[in-house]
């Protein structure tokens, strides 16, 4: 996740600029930079480290003009650096990028722009994009229309904001796909661009937001907006009557709202640098595996509280299905009370949103005490928890705000998921067939959550069928046990229902004792190894009279046949499945909450980050 601010007009750009992307930083960025027009050139000034070591660069060696664009940064290409931190100027030293997202076939435009004698200057996939314009300006196309050749170039889901010396009256912006929004402000004689309205809300409450495959011309003006393939769009200009928190959750009623929605650009965020398609291999640098400790490593813990508990139980199918390591997912408030076997050919794998989870922080100093690799799954870079580990892996989902985890829950099983084709390929357990598909699928991840989410409408017809009931079963088998429980403790938290997940084929040793026509049943039954059990559970509950609510796979008739009501998600690989069938829980526990008027963000007796045991 990245900020973005633009400026065009009259009055000095770099302090608004600069003060916009401090309303941005909240998001928890790496590195910051701003560009403007001075004196006809273009000045940049970038640095790595939080905004505030770029004021100071700024104060030392200010800069000035009244066109700008400006950029915070969450590393995905590139390490945190200076020469990696955005604005890029191109070799023209005349036009200047930012960009938000993945520009997906870079390596294949960086080789042919190389051999076209281009040099890079920095390792990230946004510069790619200024080097392309400037490619297209040099055909003799002026920057707007060379910013159109280049969207319908490049690949991936992206938000780009553009200027160029040559042409001082206007900014280019364009949405490609589900990057992050792009905001466009209309003030008197002035206009600015934003990723996000808190940026540019104390300059005007009159915005208009771009759908994806749109791009705007912005001038002082005004803006005009179109279509990638040129067809002219009016732009539907509205005032926002928000205050600075409610800002930040842009078009969406709550954080939570907002963050379940994310997920598309985290899961893709989470992915970035790391995957590599056209070889099918996946790298964790910082997890500092070698193949020497992929081959000593004889048992994996996963330790972990609450919502990241439940991920680590996913991965545990992950890693024993992929990678053949027996692993134990074990709740981290009880890891060390259990006196956990554990010797120096085993790995401790804590997963925490914060990284400041004290019960999980504290199962890490048991594997350390006891000689164990501890490795650790992170959402906040520079925590505890990535601190005190061998290694880690960096969710890179941006600050989860709603206190109900949901894209921290979804980034971990994607990150787990390459762990267990790393770890199968350096033991050489995986062929490089087996390896090569696995690694293809995850291209589907973004696609799949993206169409998911577009659903969200049957969702909330459900939450309005339910939001009366007083008990709710949720039931999983296999590798979606763990979305029971999880969709379970999602209804718990923000709707103050009691819930119980558990595991469908138990389900006749006991809580079938509770179904009856007051108790609905949540069944995952996606197209997976274990759908026909699923099948069989759905049958047993409405014979006892329950209302089932299927979670299934399109198409799925059998499953529409027997269920009340369906939750339809589109079909996965099922290792995979879980990233998709969590999403109508998330949302259905998000939408019966707020029908029964509670407040979502901030649910009674709960924080963000349990700091304490």
């Amino acid at each position: 996740m990245c900020g973005i601010v633009g400026y065009l007009g009259g009055r000095d750009a770099t302090p608004i600029i600069y003060n916009g992307l401090k309303r941005l930083e909240y998001r928890g960025y790496d590195s910051a930079g701003i560009a403007v027009l001075q004196d006809g050139q273009i000045e940049v000034r970038r640095e790595a480290g939080k905004l505030s070591v770029l004021g100071d660069l700024l104060q030392a060696s200010p800069i000035g003009g009244h066109l700008g664009i400006g950029h915070t940064r969450w590393a995905t290409h590139g390490a945190p650096s200076a020469r990696n931190a955005h604005p890029h100027v191109g070799q023209s030293g005349r036009v200047v990028v930012v960009q938000n997202g993945i520009v997906e076939n870079y390596l294949e435009l960086r080789d042919e722009l190389s051999a076209e004698g281009v040099e890079f200057k920095s390792e990230t996939d946004t510069e790619t994009i200024v080097h392309l314009v400037e490619h297209y300006l040099a055909s003799g196309l002026d920057l707007a229309e060379a910013a159109r050749k280049t969207f319908q170039h490049i690949q991936g889901a992206n938000v780009v904001v553009l200027m160029s010396a040559d042409e001082p009256d206007k900014i280019v912006a364009a949405r490609i796909g589900n990057a992050g929004g792009v905001v466009i402000g209309f003030g008197e004689d002035e206009m600015f661009v934003a990723s996000d309205v808190p940026a540019i809300l104390e300059h005007t409450r009159r915005v208009t937001f771009l759908e994806s495959r749109q791009m705007a011309v912005v001038r002082r003006g005004g803006a005009s907006v179109e279509t990638l393939d040129g067809t002219r769009v009016q732009p539907q200009v509205q005032n926002v009557a928000w205050d600075p928190v409610a800002a930040e959750k842009g078009e969406y009623r709550h954080f939570m709202q907002k963050e379940i929605h994310e997920q598309v650009r985290a899961l893709t965020d989470t992915l970035a640098g790391r995957v590599h398609l056209e070889r099918g291999e996946v790298r964790l640098p910082e997890l500092n595996l070698t193949p020497a400790l992929a081959k000593r490593v004889k048992k994996i813990y996963i330790t972990a509280c609450g919502t990241a508990a439940y991920a680590g139980m996913v991965g545990k199918t992950l890693i024993e299905k992929i990678a053949r390591v027996p692993v134990e997912a074990a709740i981290g408030s009880e890891f060390r009370y259990s006196d956990p076997i554990i010797d120096e050919d085993t790995v401790v794998l804590a997963i925490s949103q914060s990284g400041e989870t004290a019960d999980t922080l504290a199962a890490m100093e048991e594997g350390r005490r006891k000689g164990a690799t501890v490795w650790s799954i992170v959402n906040a870079i520079g925590s505890q928890a990535m601190r005190i580990a061998d290694g880690y892996i960096s969710m890179q989902t941006g600050p989860e705000i709603g206190v109900a985890s949901t894209k921290a829950f979804t980034a971990p099983l994607v990150d787990q998921y390459m762990l267990a084709i790393l770890l199968a390929d350096l033991r050489g357990t995986l062929d490089e067939k087996t390896r090569r598909a696995l690694v293809n699928d995850l291209r589907l991840v973004p696609d799949l959550v993206g169409r998911t989410l577009e659903r969200e409408a049957e969702t909330e017809k459900l939450a309005h069928a339910l939001k009366d009931i007083h008990g709710c079963l949720y039931l999983g088998r296999g590798i979606n046990m763990p979305i029971a429980y999880e969709g379970a403790l999602k209804l718990k938290e923000i709707s103050y229902i009691h819930a119980e997940g558990y595991p469908a084929g138990e389900m006749k040793h006991g809580p079938i004792a509770l179904i009856d026509e007051q108790m609905p049943v949540i069944c995952i039954a996606p197209k997976d190894p274990w759908r026909e059990k699923m099948i069989s559970q759905i049958q047993q509950a409405k014979a006892r009279g329950g209302t089932v609510a299927a979670v299934a796979t399109d198409g799925d008739e059998l499953v529409a046949s027997m269920a009340d009501h369906v939750l339809w998600i589109p079909e996965a690989p099922w290792m995979l499945s879980p990233i998709v069938t969590v999403l109508p829980l998330q949302l259905l526990a998000y939408h019966i909450a707020c029908i029964r008027g509670l407040d979502v963000d901030q649910p009674r007796n709960l924080a963000k980050s349990v700091t304490v045991e």
